[in-house]
């Protein structure tokens, strides 16, 4: 009886992994960003493998903690040996999780903002419709309007796609507003990953 409060802590880390996992994969900014991005970018890619992998880890993780609570009533040793096993699988999920968070970040970061430069340097150069939708959409999201430029000539394209509300010279640079939306979300990552292993172990 005393690993059912244990269990339930996994369970909750699970549906939290799920959860997480879930809103990375069908919230606004990701999803804008990976339906604009091209074939040639790797985000598309990252977007589908972080969800799919979520959610396995947390189906893991759940079965693992039914399957032990589950032995813990029926005093099973299979089942405990299922239980172990799925644990044991999780926490070799996680592991690598956890490293690829820290050794592939930037190609995340980079891979978002490369897509942005491109929707915006299209809008720039021939201010196609399509691609001008596009920014706006993406200048409506993170709440940010165009970037900084070393050509200058990017009042135009702002004028015709930022948000009526959004004053340019306040700073809301979109890369950088990119990059601290990535940041905050890649934190909560490490954290939920960070207290799952440890719980694991």
């Amino acid at each position: 009886c005393q690993s059912l409060p244990k269990n339930l802590l996994f369970q909750l880390l699970g549906l939290s992994i799920a959860t997480l996992s879930t809103v990375t994969h069908y919230g606004l900014h990701f999803t804008l960003i990976s339906n604009i991005s091209l074939e040639s970018n790797s985000y598309r890619v990252i977007h589908h493998a972080a969800f799919y992998f979520g959610i396995c880890l947390s189906m893991t993780l759940i079965l693992a903690a039914l399957l032990s609570s589950a032995a813990t009533v029926q005093e099973s040793q299979c089942l405990t040996a299922m239980g172990f096993f799925c644990f044991a699988l999780a926490f070799c999920g996680l592991i690598p999780a956890a490293c690829w968070r820290y050794t592939h970040s930037t190609e995340v970061e980079n891979s978002m903002m490369d897509v942005y430069d491109l929707v915006y340097e299209e809008v720039r150069r021939n201010a196609s419709s399509f691609r001008r939708h596009e920014l706006t959409a993406i200048h409506e999201a993170f709440l940010c309007c165009g970037k900084r430029s070393p050509f200058g000539d990017t009042d135009n394209v702002e004028r015709k796609t930022c948000p009526s509300g959004q004053v340019r010279d306040a700073g809301q640079d979109c890369l950088r507003e990119i990059q601290d939306f990535l940041k905050k979300h890649m934190d909560f990552v490490s954290m939920l990953l960070g207290i799952t292993i440890g719980f694991t172990v």
